[in-house]
């Protein structure tokens, strides 16, 4: 994405919209069990984007922390979980891509944490998986 593009999303009762500006990494498939549960999904597709490129436009986000290292950002109405943001990569936001209004525009290029991947879930078996988070990254 050129950085003059923006890309824009939110949550599904519309208290809470966001923009993204600037470059976004590729999307992936998330399996951890924190995103399962966080979400309530089989798995979570998330994307990156430098933290000051994420801004909230309506609304606010509540946060919880999800682990000693990590807060996931949702609606304080409807409880959609839009964003993870972590210690591990402090520059970053990841976006859940779910919430985006175009997410078909960001197709995940592999899938991490799949020594958490539930057995019966067979998702774009196509692309690289790795078991924990991507080489050089710590994920969702």
């Amino acid at each position: 994405m050129k950085s003059s593009e923006m890309r824009e999303g939110g949550c599904l009762c519309g208290a809470v919209r966001y923009r993204l500006t600037g470059p976004v990494a590729p999307s992936v498939h998330c399996h951890c069990t924190m995103c399962r549960r966080a979400s309530g999904a089989p798995v979570v597709t998330w994307l990156t984007v430098p933290s000051a490129g994420f801004a909230v436009i309506k609304g606010a986000l509540k946060t919880r922390a999800s682990s000693s290292h990590g807060a996931r950002g949702f609606c304080p109405d409807c409880g959609a979980q839009m964003t993870f943001v972590t210690s591990r990569r402090p520059d970053d936001v990841d976006v859940s891509v779910g919430t985006l209004d175009k997410p078909e525009d960001h197709p995940p290029r592999h899938h991490i944490w799949t020594s958490s991947r539930l057995s019966w879930l067979h998702l774009d078996e196509h692309l690289p998986d790795y078991p924990e988070s991507s080489p050089g990254e710590d994920g969702p």
